[in-house]
């Protein structure tokens, strides 16, 4: 396809469970293709080590510095750099709320809720969300392969509840074309092919306002 009949985007987001490798995939775009990358401060936020220790104790406190953070990290998405073709991000801003109604009590919950209202109407709005679906026993490979101290202590039961509550959003999701990706059997730091497939389905194929889903074999 011509360049200039390919699809066209100002911003993309990657979205997926902890460790199903959306930092890295979305760095890899957008060395590939010339994109501003906007990616997550997670290790900037001082109670994320506590909260995987105990998660009750340190659940808010963890939402409300995500929240922060990511909110105003908003505000990078609204200023392109002429040499920029587009912006790539490794998650969307309703993310926050899918890991609060994880973690926080009821009413935690509803306080939680009145910030989040005022920031989400004002949150940058992505072109395209990639969601990538994988399984909890190639998430956890994956976490204990990049070895960060704090992950630890995640557990396959956390990661089995982050999985269902994202599908269920996702299921749902209409606010932006969507294609899911099934994660589980690719290498797209390895494997030329299934980087080359992915963007394909980015820049190449039609994208329409209802859901794709797009099952990349492991060959």
């Amino acid at each position: 396809m011509p360049a200039n009949m390919r699809n066209h985007f100002d911003f993309i987001a990657i979205e997926g469970v902890i460790g199903a490798g959306k930092t890295t995939l979305a760095q890899l775009i957008a060395e590939r293709n010339g994109a501003r990358p906007v990616l997550e401060q997670f290790e900037e936020n001082p109670f994320l080590p506590k909260f995987y220790q105990d998660r009750k104790r340190y659940a808010f406190q963890t939402q409300l510095a995500f929240l922060a953070s990511r909110f105003k990290q908003q505000e990078k998405m609204t200023s392109r750099d002429l040499f920029d073709r587009f912006i790539i991000s490794d998650y969307i801003f309703e993310k926050d709320r899918i890991f609060a109604r994880l973690n926080l009590d009821d009413d935690e919950m509803a306080l939680y809720d009145t910030i989040y209202s005022i920031m989400t109407g004002i949150s940058a709005k992505p072109d395209l969300v990639i969601y990538l679906q994988s399984t909890v026993e190639r998430l956890m490979e994956n976490i204990v392969n990049r070895g960060r101290d704090y992950e630890r202590h995640i557990t396959p039961d956390y990661l089995k509840e982050l999985s269902d509550a994202y599908n269920q959003f996702f299921y749902h999701y209409n606010k932006a074309p969507l294609i899911i990706i099934n994660a589980s059997n690719i290498d797209f730091v390895n494997n030329p092919e299934h980087l080359a497939y992915i963007e394909e389905q980015i820049f190449e194929q039609p994208i329409r306002s209802n859901t794709h889903i797009h099952i990349i074999p492991d060959s």
